[in-house]
């Protein structure tokens, strides 16, 4: 089991480019079944920022290919 607050805390890193996006701070679902759509990343430093002009990442759960103790390895093309 884990919590949103476990899965926030860890570093989203891009299979492709090994980017770091960033981290979670949302989360899309289904109502209907409860079972959890995307994952919501801020693009660029939005704490720092906050007339940041880059999109989130907006990361469907498919998408998602480890989530280990430290990162949340994903594999999307942008």
């Amino acid at each position: 089991m884990m919590r949103f607050s476990d899965l926030k805390a860890k570093d989203v890193i891009n299979l492709r480019d090994c980017k770091k996006l960033g981290r979670i701070n949302d989360l899309e679902f289904d109502e209907c079944c409860g079972q959890i759509c995307k994952v919501i990343v801020p693009g660029g430093n939005k704490f720092c920022n906050f007339f940041n002009t880059e999109p989130d990442y907006c990361i469907p759960y498919k998408d998602i290919k480890q989530i280990g103790p430290d990162i949340i390895i994903v594999d999307i093309c942008y």
